[in-house]
C-alpha cells in the first residue's frame, strides 16, 4: 500500500512539473490560512498542503465524501476528489524478540473542496478570521529559536553547518524585499538541520554538491522556505523554470518515489521550528470522521 501511496502523489507532482510548474514554489499566500478540514478544522500538513493548494479553489476547507453527508450536504455527482495522506502507527510483533513493535504506515484518504459539495457552505467559518500568527517577515527571522548567527556582506547565500552560521548577501543587493527574505528562510531551513536544533539527516551526513543527501536536503529547504513566505505573506522568489532546472526535479522525483513527500513532511517540521510551533497530533488533520466511526481508508 506505501508504494502505491507514493506512486500516486509523485505522478501529481510530477505530473504538474511536466506541465512548467513548480509546486512548491508556486507562489500563494496564508490570507486565508493553510488548507484545514471543514468538520474539524485542523489543517493538513506537509505535501498535502501543496496538493490541495495546486487543485486552485479558493475556499480552504476540504472533507471527505462520508463527512460531507455528515454535515447534511453531498458531494456533487461528477467531481474530482484530492487524496491526502497521513501516516498512521500500527503494531507488530517483532520476529526476534516477540515485542511489540510500532512502525508508521502511509494511508491516504480522497478528500472535496465545499465548492463541489451541495448543503455544508454554512458550516464554514470566515476565511478571513482564520489568519494566525506571524505575518511579518522580519518577525519570523527575529523570533527563530536558537537562531544561528547572520553575517551579511557575503557574497553569495549559504549556511556553514561546522560553523553555524548563515552567510547573505547585503540586503540591498536583492531587487525586492521578498527575494532577501525567501532567500534567508531558505539558509534558516539549512540552519533548523543543525544536530543542536532537529538534527536532521539530510543536513548532518550530506556527503557533498551531487550526493543524494544534498539534494534532498535542498528540496527540504525550498519547500521550507515556500512555507515561511506564505506564513509572511510575501510572493515568492523568481523561480527558474527553465528545461533543466524542471528536468532535473523530474528525474531526481521519478526515481526515488518517497523523495517528495518525506521532504515536504521534514520542510514542514523545519517551518514548525523556525516559528516556534509545536502542533501535535490532535492539532494535524488527518481527515478524521465527524462521528466515532472507524476511518476509511480508501483504495486507489
Amino acid at each position: 500500500m506505501n508504494a502505491q501511496i507514493y506512486e500516486q502523489i509523485t505522478e501529481r507532482i510530477t505530473g504538474l512539473l511536466a506541465q512548467g510548474t513548480v509546486p512548491w514554489h508556486k507562489p500563494w499566500k496564508a490570507r486565508t490560512g493553510l488548507p484545514r478540514n471543514l468538520a474539524t478544522q485542523k489543517p493538513y500538513r506537509g505535501i498535502n498542503v501543496f496538493l490541495l493548494l495546486t487543485m486552485s479553489y479558493e475556499s480552504p476547507f476540504w472533507l471527505t465524501f462520508r463527512q460531507a453527508l455528515q454535515l447534511g450536504g453531498n458531494v456533487r455527482k461528477g467531481e474530482k476528489s484530492c487524496p491526502v495522506v497521513f501516516w498512521k502507527q500500527m503494531t507488530i510483533e517483532d520476529k526476534e524478540s516477540g515485542d511489540p513493535q510500532k512502525i508508521p504506515l502511509l494511508r491516504y484518504y480522497h478528500v472535496f473542496n465545499v465548492a463541489q459539495c451541495d448543503g455544508v457552505g454554512s458550516n464554514a467559518p470566515p476565511v478571513e478570521t482564520a489568519r494566525i500568527g506571524l505575518t511579518v517577515p522580519e518577525d519570523i527571522v527575529a523570533n527563530m529559536p536558537q537562531r544561528p548567527e547572520i553575517k551579511h556582506g557575503m557574497a553569495r547565500a549559504f549556511y556553514s553547518p561546522p560553523e553555524d552560521h548563515v552567510g547573505m548577501p547585503a540586503r540591498e543587493r536583492f531587487e525586492r524585499p521578498e527575494e532577501y527574505f525567501s532567500t534567508l528562510y531558505h539558509e534558516l531551513v539549512h540552519a533548523s538541520g543543525h544536530e543542536s536544533r532537529l538534527n536532521r539527516a539530510t543536513l548532518t551526513a550530506r556527503a557533498g554538491f551531487g550526493s543524494d543527501p544534498y539534494c534532498k536536503e535542498e528540496l527540504i529547504a525550498e519547500i521550507g522556505a515556500a512555507f515561511l513566505c506564505a506564513q509572511a505573506e510575501i510572493v515568492e522568489r523568481t523561480i527558474d523554470n527553465s528545461a533543466a532546472y524542471l528536468h532535473a526535479w523530474l528525474e531526481r522525483l521519478r526515481s526515488d518515489k518517497t523523495l517528495i513527500i518525506q521532504a515536504a513532511g521534514q520542510a514542514q517540521k523545519a517551518a514548525d521550528f523556525i516559528l516556534g510551533t509545536n502542533l501535535d497530533a490532535a492539532q494535524v488533520c488527518t481527515t478524521e470522521p465527524v462521528a466515532p466511526v472507524a476511518p476509511l481508508e480508501v483504495a486507489a
